[in-house]
């Protein structure tokens, strides 16, 4: 539930600006060796290698200072993303805000900035620097950079398809962005993750459901996308699927990480999950774990969708 790109729907609202670059800054080329580093980096965080994923980002940082404190910044935003830990949230701020890059680059360090900014309460700020991020990707000709700009693009799109005679290009983003996961080595699970809330939020689940195993057969068992895949089947109603991964994930994460942040969202899911299913006995259970301190510390981390349904239908 709690996916890297779920704000950007709320940042994507604000007005549109004009943005002018140089043609010879619109470009993520790397060497060889770079982007070498980069790839390795996305393959062990999502393999739940964070030292080595680290240890890359350093090795990074020694050829382009610049550029290795932005993968630093993306993989301790991974690591919030999966443990659970704010500190390295805001850890992953400070230092974004102090890498030096240009062009696309320096883009990509705002974009990150713009979702570490939603994250922590900061919302019209952040909305204000994903704006001013997503529009340096717009005039780029790079698939890579391209997706980064359908990611925002296509919720500016949503936001005004009631307007009569609006060009609608949503179609062409969800192409974009589907291309860019499949072939992009270094940014995969950036382009992937909003691919599947994208769909979900179409209401197509099927597709989310096959998009979220793709995912898993690129990174096998990573905990995130499992969480994803079986948001897509509670949603399929395939209710017995999605309490079987749900229940694993809890057991999983309160393992190895406590009672944290995707912790308290398997126990909220499988509140709504048995609920459905029939089994009110059994969303009891689950729910009864709410009556706890460290639930209530971390509860203003839930996703808010969840939360609001949970609500609406006094589940909680």
């Amino acid at each position: 539930m709690f996916s890297r790109f779920l704000l950007i729907f709320c940042l994507a609202l604000a007005s549109v600006v004009a943005f002018a670059a140089d043609e010879h800054d619109l470009t993520l080329a790397l060497d060889a060796r770079q982007a070498a580093l980069w790839e390795k980096a996305t393959e062990a965080t999502m393999a739940l290698r964070y030292n080595d994923a680290l240890k890359y980002a350093k090795e990074l940082r020694a050829e382009n200072k610049g550029l290795g404190c932005i993968l630093e910044g993306v993989v301790r935003i991974s690591i919030y993303d999966d443990k659970g830990d704010t500190a390295s949230l805001h850890h992953a701020g400070r230092s974004l805000e102090k890498c030096e890059a240009s062009g696309l680059w320096d883009a990509l360090r705002r974009f990150e900035i713009g979702y570490v900014q939603g994250e922590t309460g900061h919302s019209v700020k952040g909305a204000m620097t994903t704006r001013s991020a997503a529009k340096a990707f717009e005039d780029s000709k790079e698939l890579e950079a391209r997706a980064f700009f359908a990611i925002y693009a296509y919720y500016i799109d949503k936001s005004f398809s009631w307007v009569p005679f609006k060009s609608d290009n949503r179609a062409e983003y969800l192409s974009v962005l589907d291309s860019a996961s499949k072939v992009s080595g270094r940014f995969w699970p950036l382009f992937l993750t909003p691919l599947v809330w994208m769909h979900y939020d179409k209401e197509d689940y099927a597709t989310g459901l096959k998009l979220a195993e793709r995912g898993l057969a690129r990174a096998p068992g990573n905990p995130v996308m499992l969480q994803i895949k079986a948001d897509m089947l509670y949603r399929l109603k395939r209710y017995d699927e999605a309490a079987r991964i749900y229940e694993e994930s809890a057991a999983a994460y309160l393992e190895r990480t406590g009672a944290s942040i995707r912790y308290w969202c398997s126990v909220l899911n499988l509140i709504r999950i048995h609920n459905d299913a029939g089994r009110k006995e059994k969303a009891a259970e689950w729910r009864a774990k709410l009556d706890n301190p460290k639930y209530r510390a971390l509860e203003k981390w839930m996703p808010g969708s969840l939360m609001d349904d949970l609500n609406k239908r006094d589940l909680i």
